[in-house]
């Protein structure tokens, strides 16, 4: 079997406030990619049929991570202005600040991964705390750079994964 895997250099870059209309739900860890795909699809649609003007590529976020219970999870379309919302579907946004990210290709554990070992090693902190449910963080997310139109295979999708730094 041929491994896929393919992780970019880390990087750490300043990052403006994303607006953005998403959908958040509680998923158990397996599974959550199906859950995550239908999601994009209901929240494709709702931003389509409101006419709203796409700023970014989607993504989905990590709120609280427990990898044997619950993860508490977003998918996100970056826009240019948030509507109302629906109850369902409700505005938010990607909070501004230092990020560290890294681009991955196969595996998304190998990438995440390979970002929070390299944070470990350089001493570099999360914006994150400890959660009854798990571990909490400000914002951390994966961003789909590749348009699963033109690429089908999901081993060959190019992912960005991003977490925001602790404040000095």
């Amino acid at each position: 079997m041929k491994n896929d895997n393919k992780i970019s250099k880390p990087k750490i870059d300043e990052r403006a406030t994303q607006p953005y209309m998403g959908i958040r739900i509680q998923t158990p860890m397996k599974g959550m990619f199906a859950n995550v795909a239908k999601l994009f699809k209901e929240l494709n649609r709702w931003v389509d049929a409101r006419g709203l003007a796409r700023t970014g590529v989607p993504f989905h976020r990590f709120h609280v991570i427990d990898m044997t219970g619950m993860m508490d999870v977003s998918v996100g379309i970056p826009v240019a202005h948030v509507s109302a919302g629906d109850g369902r579907v409700q505005p938010d946004v990607l909070p501004a600040g230092r990020y560290a990210s890294l681009v991955y290709s196969g595996s998304s554990f190998q990438g995440n991964k390979a970002l929070v070992e390299w944070a470990r090693d350089n001493g570099v902190r999360w914006d994150r705390w400890d959660d009854p449910a798990g571990d909490g963080f400000r914002c951390r997310y994966e961003s789909y750079l590749t348009d699963p139109k033109i690429e089908p295979r999901k081993t060959r999708w190019q992912i960005e994964v991003a977490i925001k730094l602790a404040d000095e």
